[in-house]
């Protein structure tokens, strides 16, 4: 038997997705910016596509671009806003819990001369709102927070961002880091008032290398890629059109089941958080079961474990976890997610991440939980020799 439970880290493409895109491929190859049939058919389908996620959004689709990636997505749009009003200020705020993407060009911008807060957060992962107000000032320009944490599955209260920035009277850009919430749960970009969120293809069953980003209209990014003037010129390239179209459907199909599957998925969760909380003991909840957290998420820590070992324990079952952002698994050192909230180097170290999708089912995690507490078992038992 074959359990995938690490859909944070990739999905399994639906039917109806490589079906598009095996059409794309063998049948619309036109280059969508050729003025000949099969030139404008791509466009087509590539305009479409583009529709179909800015209705999802309910954004307009003059604001949606696409890109090659949630990694990208974010670089285009922190450089993007910071390079544009650099002249403005040099103080910029994220969180202490982000995605390398996120991490990594704020260090690269702290090294370059730019003033960085890293907010904290508390022991189930939010940030405290009284710090951000507090961190704004003057020269802050901009304002970049994940909205669903990718290791943990908290979700931050990015809705009241615009009013504290607001009540500060301060013009910095908000950009949010949609990748692990695009497709999982509700999202009203508009009334939250952001100019920048970003989403992927492969994190909602649809294909690798393809991604977008929303863009507020009004939002004056300055390109990262010249070329050939796609995507407005600001992300020039040859566009992905398979991987464009692939990532529609997927969209199109998450629209007319989202409240089915996030229940369906919502459910599957707590049957397994119960499950394992009543066959095997000494364990830390590290995500909570409240509308606070992603359905798909659930983080626990086996005490007297290695997480790494467990793994490999359960891959040998046919079961498949992972013991953190799959973006980092092969860097050095602890979760810094988990270290954010306080965890002990025991509970880190035991820590798995469970991630779940539509195809997975009730008798899966039967399987999943009957072998996890044997592997659980056998590796205590090892350990404590």
């Amino acid at each position: 038997m074959e359990v995938y439970l690490d859909n944070g880290a990739t999905t399994r493409p639906r039917e109806e997705v490589i079906n598009e895109i095996n059409f794309m491929l063998r049948e619309s190859y036109g280059n969508p910016s050729s003025l000949h049939r099969l030139g404008f058919n791509a466009e087509k389908k590539v305009e479409r596509a583009r529709d179909i996620i800015a209705n999802f959004l309910s954004v307009n689709k003059d604001e949606v671009y696409f890109t090659s990636g949630g990694t990208e997505s974010n670089n285009i749009a922190i450089q993007g806003i910071i390079n544009k009003n650099k002249k403005r200020g040099n103080h910029i705020i994220t969180t202490e819990i982000e995605h390398p993407s996120i991490l990594n060009i704020f260090k690269y911008y702290e090294e370059s001369g730019f003033n960085v807060t890293y907010l904290k957060v508390d022991e189930y992962g939010f940030i405290d709102l009284e710090e951000l107000e507090k961190s704004i000032n003057d020269s802050t320009i901009l304002v970049s927070i994940m909205l669903v944490n990718n290791e943990i599955g908290t979700i931050e209260p990015v809705e009241k961002i615009r009013d504290i920035l607001n009540k500060k009277d301060s013009n910095a850009y908000i950009h949010v880091d949609g990748i692990q919430a695009f497709g999982k749960i509700p999202l009203k970009l508009k009334e939250w008032d952001i100019d920048s969120f970003s989403f992927s293809g492969h994190k909602i069953h649809g294909p690798k290398g393809i991604g977008g980003l929303y863009i507020k209209k009004e939002t004056n990014i300055s390109p990262m890629v010249y070329g050939g003037n796609q995507e407005k010129g600001l992300r020039s390239g040859t566009e992905n059109v398979p991987g464009i179209v692939g990532m529609g459907k997927a969209v199109e199909i998450i629209n007319n089941n989202f409240e089915d599957e996030k229940k369906y998925i919502m459910n599957l969760k707590k049957y397994l958080y119960k499950n394992i909380k009543s066959n095997i003991p000494r364990i830390k909840i590290n995500s909570l079961l409240d509308n606070n957290f992603s359905p798909y998420i659930l983080n626990i820590s086996f005490l007297g474990v290695k997480g790494e070992v467990l793994l490999h324990f359960l891959e040998d079952r046919g079961i498949y976890v992972s013991t953190g952002s799959a973006c980092s698994s092969h860097g050095q050192g602890k979760s810094h997610v988990l270290t954010a909230i306080g965890l002990s180097n025991e509970e880190i170290e035991g820590a798995i991440r469970f991630s779940l999708s539509h195809f997975n089912t009730k008798e899966d995690i039967d399987y999943v939980v009957e072998e996890l507490k044997k592997s659980v078992d056998e590796i205590r038992q090892i350990m404590m020799r």
